[in-house]
């Protein structure tokens, strides 16, 4: 047992305690470059553990509005049923709600004789319109008079909704915890008390308010929402689901405003049962609701509004080159069918030659048939609304992420944040792939910190997703720098440095073992002290560290060949094969050392340590040599320097070597034979290599 213990101390370097410290860091110099590049400013890694994992992603699950669009909303369209405005949408709108204050005084009365009934139901329907625009939101405006007044919401909707109300002339002046203030174009002031607000959120995808408007003494039930659950609380309608959709195709987003005017009766009886659930202990959100839920029913229309979300720059550009890296790319909206489709069309992740394969199904059974068609599809771009996504997880996860995973793209409309982190979570359980999440608001947040990569884009939404993030960016154009440049570098830099580390145990444990052979396997240590403690410190750590600065490929190679990034995907870099060519390595120089310096020193045995160790060195600094592919300035010295260290502590170190044996021109012939035939076999063999099987990034380079 005794030598045993003995054995496993002896052979302790071949357990790569170092690597840990190597590769954290090189992470946080890898982070470091990340967040000082020049070409994608405000980039910041806050997770400087994981940028190599940059190098092999396969999946990109993005966001759409505010990540691959601007999230700076134009008010595009409107439309109250019996008249729909779309061209100068606020020169139109703004002068029919003039004429209607002017005809109507907006007190709802009896118009002028020279307006036509159709003209009267038009200038009714503005001026409603115009109320619930200006009317149903959080917005605050800030600033005294019209040149400085701004407005702050938590939403950019909101403020494109409510400047649009202010340019057609019904302004939001002034806004209290009980009050809101409007001012119409004839200048009149209009006052409304807020009785309760009901916010936003991505479970209800509506919003409401009810007031108590001063001028009428009515209390009116405000509410605006996405189609797809308001619609059921209308009355009935024959323009509204038409309309939905082909502001849908123009890629428009789509809210529906309705109101319900509620008597004092009923408005006393709703205020009992909300204090009553407000001061429940238990379930008291779900009883809030449910209380809410008694005043949206035979809700009255007043306007569907279509804003348009534009494109970021060079959107197209980088999806495009994404799929050339072989990367595919997921879009998780809670928009439309209609409007992702047209989005998706916009940023070119359908292509020309792309057909789509629409999957909207309420049973599992068409699910399972339809999924089934698509699965025998060839280039066909699979568009899935929220329900068909929720049954396909729910039954059948794994064929659904096997088909889906063949596809050029995938679109997922009508997400909700669990749905999107539930595709995350699939990608990583069924595929052995790096899977990347990018978003830009709060709802993005669970799928960013499901992914493997979390990037969070600081936008109009606040930097929620950008905190939870591993990396923040500012647009989403960066990403084709962060992963194709920095992710391929961080990759293939860290596998570099990791095996050559484990080598570097592996030799010196190798040398211990031919060693404790010749003394009949007596655990004799070969080298000890400032030997093994300087071998893996000041003799090789500057060397094998500038591993952190070498590139096989140019950057603009890079970008202009992003097929290359498969590579990486494949993770041959990396792999069992790679490791064992380095253990071979490892034992052919460990045996050359040790035989090849009892052979030429056979009279000196008594010097083997220096004889050997200076042979290691200077094997371990060609070996550097030999893997870097580009070389710079700090690598040159780097490799000088520790050589001149060296040297140095030969004479410091007087107890390890005999000075006046080492400074013979017979002791440096023959290491220097040594070193050339443990280095020179494998260099010309990596040569033979290169020339018979060229990797590809030295193709493109010539």
């Amino acid at each position: 047992p005794i030598y045993f213990f003995r054995f496993v101390l002896l052979f302790s370097a071949i357990i790569p305690i170092s690597l840990r410290v190597n590769l954290d860091l090189a992470k946080s110099f890898y982070s470091y470059l990340i967040t000082t590049d020049n070409k994608i400013p405000g980039t910041v890694a806050r997770n400087s553990t994981i940028p190599e994992e940059l190098g092999r992603i396969q999946y990109l699950l993005s966001d759409k509005t505010g990540t691959l669009t601007q999230n700076e909303m134009v008010f595009k369209k409107l439309s109250i049923g019996v008249q729909t405005f779309d061209k100068n949408v606020s020169e139109t709108v703004g002068a029919a709600l003039a004429e209607a204050c002017q005809a109507a005084k907006l007190d709802g009365g009896d118009s002028v004789d020279t307006v036509t009934a159709k003209r009267k139901s038009i200038l009714h329907g503005v001026r409603r319109a115009a109320l619930a625009i200006a009317l149903c939101h959080t917005v605050t405006p800030v600033g005294g008079n019209s040149d400085e007044r701004t407005y702050k919401a938590s939403s950019p909707d909101e403020i494109a909704l409510v400047k649009f109300a202010e340019s057609i002339g019904m302004i939001l002046t002034e806004r209290t915890l009980n009050c809101i203030t409007l001012t119409n174009p004839k200048g009149d002031k209009l006052h409304f008390d807020i009785i309760q607000i009901f916010p936003f959120s991505s479970d209800t995808k509506r919003m409401s308010i009810l007031l108590h408007d001063r001028t009428t003494g009515e209390n009116v039930f405000y509410i605006k929402g996405a189609d797809s659950v308001m619609m059921p609380m209308m009355q009935y309608n024959d323009w509204l689901e038409e309309e939905c959709g082909n502001m849908a195709r123009l890629g428009l987003r789509t809210l529906i405003f309705g109101q319900r005017v509620v008597s004092p009766d009923e408005l006393q009886d709703f205020l009992n049962r909300f204090r009553a659930a407000q001061s429940a202990m238990d379930s008291r959100d779900l009883r809030m609701r449910e209380v809410m839920t008694s005043l949206e029913y035979d809700l009255e229309v007043l306007a569907l509004t279509g804003v348009e979300d534009k494109l970021q720059e060079n959107v197209c550009e980088t999806l495009e080159m994404l799929r050339n890296a072989g990367i595919q790319t997921f879009m998780l909206t809670g928009d439309k069918v209609e409007t992702a489709t047209c989005i998706a069309r916009s940023a070119k992740l359908v292509r020309r030659t792309d057909t789509i394969f629409t999957l909207s199904v309420e049973s599992t059974e068409e699910a399972w048939q339809k999924l089934n068609y698509f699965g025998s599809q060839l280039d066909s771009v699979l568009i899935i609304d929220g329900r068909s996504l929720q049954i396909c997880v729910d039954h059948f996860p794994e064929e659904f992420i096997e088909f889906a995973c063949k596809a050029p793209a995938i679109v997922c409309c009508r997400c909700s944040p669990t749905q999107k982190a539930t595709v995350v979570r699939l990608l990583k359980r069924y595929t052995s792939s790096r899977v990347c999440a990018i978003g830009d608001g709060g709802n993005d947040v669970s799928m960013i910190q499901e992914a493997h990569v979390g990037i969070g884009i600081v936008g109009k939404e606040g930097k929620k997703a950008s905190l939870a993030a591993d990396f923040s960016v500012l647009q989403f154009s960066v990403i084709t720098r962060l992963l194709l440049w920095h992710g391929r570098n961080s990759y293939q830099r860290s596998a570099n440095l990791s095996q050559f580390v484990i080598h570097r145990g592996l030799i010196i444990s190798f040398i211990q073992a031919v060693y404790s052979a010749i003394f009949y396997f007596a655990a004799i240590a070969i080298y000890s002290g400032w030997l093994i403690v300087g071998y893996s410190t000041i003799f090789t750590m500057a060397p094998v560290f500038s591993l952190v600065l070498d590139t096989e490929v140019s950057e603009e190679i890079t970008f202009l060949f992003p097929e290359l990034y498969h590579e990486l995907q494949k993770g041959r870099v990396l792999s069992l094969k790679t490791f064992f060519i380095w253990v071979f390595k490892s034992i052919y120089q460990a045996g050359v050392i040790m035989l090849m310096s009892i052979w030429l020193f056979e009279a000196n045995f008594i010097h083997i340590v220096s004889i050997t160790f200076t042979a290691l060195i200077c094997t371990e600094l060609v070996n550097v040599a030999l893997l870097i592919t580009n070389w710079n300035k700090w690598m040159v010295l780097s490799e000088i320097l520790t050589f001149l260290i060296y040297l140095s502590s030969i004479c410091l170190l007087q107890n390890y070597f005999d000075v006046q044996f080492v400074a013979t021109w017979n002791f440096f012939l023959k290491v220097a034979a040594t070193t050339v035939v443990s280095t020179g076999p494998l260099a010309l063999w990596q040569t033979v290599q290169r020339i018979l099987y060229p990797p590809q990034y030295a193709k493109l380079s010539l």
